[in-house]
């Protein structure tokens, strides 16, 4: 039996090659970001100056990310004098063992856990597990994946990658229950086993999508309602936050909202949001008895440094990057074997993972720019991913064969005898090359044609016209 080739980013070359040709993938991926697209454009049009609101929003990321210290202490104060108590970790090591000692300290053994991709990112249900606290993911398409073995294969839509027959077919192996394919049926499945967890659970854990400096606030958008649950029924609310997701003020929240709901699944509002400030007070009903909130860095102070990066901090995880990217559409989020795949995730996962096991990420995009059109914060996407590539380069993440390969083509680009040269070579070697006339070339070939060498350079032409018309 063929074992399955772990989801990592370094197998990502052998994860594509797996995914590519697999026409149930594409199909699935297309019709699901396809709908996203369509119904973004339909509410974006709201706005006649959506890209004033564009502008507003990098504005006011770029000014916490440029004051992120003060803007973190401030947060950090106002929600310790509101009952919160706030812990850092400098990495995924230090956030998971934070957390596992939080659990272990009130003897919890079932925590229910809310959709977050930075708890994703540091692995923290598999960390739970393996010290004995069962974890279970309560957003529907956390839980379908949670339930297949796998990773998320999209920001907003873990389980994107999957059509409901796919899902009817877990449900039934996995819950023991009769196939159903009808998606109401399988949510109230999904329902009637997560709502027992809810109840008996000692610890709840959430993401955090803004934090609001003046108050010492969480804000959780979602809209299903299990984030709501996961933080309020629980007598323990952990959340867990990357530190770039801090907002100076509740003005900034109302746009910030405005813009993830529509770029994320093209809803004027998500259907839930949870403005959380501290634990439950005395006199109130609902609510944690304790509220921990972990602040993560994890190579985002880093990132912070790099002029070329540090606006990846402002992304707000919509994934509106993903719909539209070329390559993410013909080979889903497994291909990248990061949690964060796309665009974005070929932008900073390479911090999260480190260079060596991630440097094929950023080579898979055409450049062509629609992620930076699309992005609600204006991240020039495209821009980062050329300058890790130049990174990756400088730092010997290449082979041998291309640098070689660049080298000549650059001596024969610096004069311009040589180039002549060099096209004068390839016309007359081009009908040796292949019956067609078409060259063969190693690795791109596979999968693509490599353009016709033409009988005369663009000069012969040129000049064929300029003495026509003498």
């Amino acid at each position: 039996m063929k074992h399955p080739i772990p989801l990592r980013p370094e197998n990502m070359h052998e994860l594509v090659a797996e995914r590519v040709h697999d026409m149930q993938l594409r199909g699935n991926i297309k019709r699901a970001v396809d709908i996203s697209l369509h119904k973004r454009a339909d509410v974006v049009s709201d706005f006649g100056d959506w890209e004033n609101m564009r502008k507003m929003a990098h504005a006011v990321k770029a000014l916490v990310i440029d004051h992120l210290a003060h803007y973190l202490a401030m947060f950090e104060s106002r929600a310790v004098a509101a009952g919160a108590i706030v812990h850092f970790a400098s990495d995924a090591e230090e956030a998971r063992t934070i957390v596992r000692g939080l659990i272990q300290d009130c003897n919890g053994r079932l925590v229910v856990k809310s959709k977050s991709m930075t708890t994703e990112e540091i692995e923290l249900t598999h960390a739970l597990e393996e010290a004995g606290i069962t974890c279970i993911e309560t957003d529907l398409g956390e839980y379908i994946v949670q339930l297949a073995g796998e990773i998320p294969s999209h920001i907003t839509a873990p389980a994107l990658h999957k059509n409901r027959r796919e899902i009817g077919l877990l449900f039934s192996e996995k819950l023991s229950v009769p196939y159903t394919d009808d998606p109401k049926e399988l949510s109230n499945i999904a329902r009637e086993k997560l709502r027992a967890a809810f109840m008996e659970a000692d610890v709840g854990i959430s993401g955090v999508n803004f934090a609001i400096a003046e108050s010492g606030t969480i804000c959780i958008v979602e809209n299903e309602g299990n984030a709501r649950m996961s933080s309020t029924l629980p007598r323990m609310h952990i959340a867990v936050m990357g530190m770039e997701k801090l907002l100076p003020d509740f003005e900034s929240l109302a746009l910030f909202l405005e813009m993830l709901g529509r770029s994320a699944t093209g809803q004027r509002l998500t259907a839930y949001t949870s403005l959380l400030t501290g634990a439950r007070k005395p006199e109130e009903n609902d609510g944690p008895e304790s509220l921990h909130i972990v602040i993560l860095d994890n190579g985002r102070s880093k990132m912070l440094r790099d002029p070329n990066l540090r606006e990846a901090l402002f992304c707000i995880r919509c994934g509106a990057c993903m719909n539209v990217c070329p390559v993410y559409r013909s080979i889903g989020g497994h291909a990248y074997g990061s949690v964060y795949p796309g665009p974005i995730g070929s932008v900073i996962s390479p911090i999260f993972h480190g260079e060596a096991r991630a440097k094929a990420m950023p080579y898979a995009s055409s450049l062509c720019g629609a992620c930076s059109e699309i992005c609600p914060v204006g991240i020039p996407l495209h821009h980062q991913l050329l300058s890790w590539r130049h990174t990756l380069v400088s730092h010997g993440h290449s082979r041998l064969s291309e640098r070689l390969l660049m080298r000549m083509f650059l001596f024969m680009s610096k004069r311009t005898w040589r180039y002549d040269l060099a096209g004068a070579i390839a016309r007359a070697l081009a009908p040796l090359l292949s019956e067609s006339g078409v060259p063969r070339v190693p690795v791109w070939s596979r999968t693509r044609d490599f353009p016709r060498i033409p009988k005369k350079s663009f000069k012969q032409l040129w000049k064929e016209r300029e003495n026509e018309h003498a």
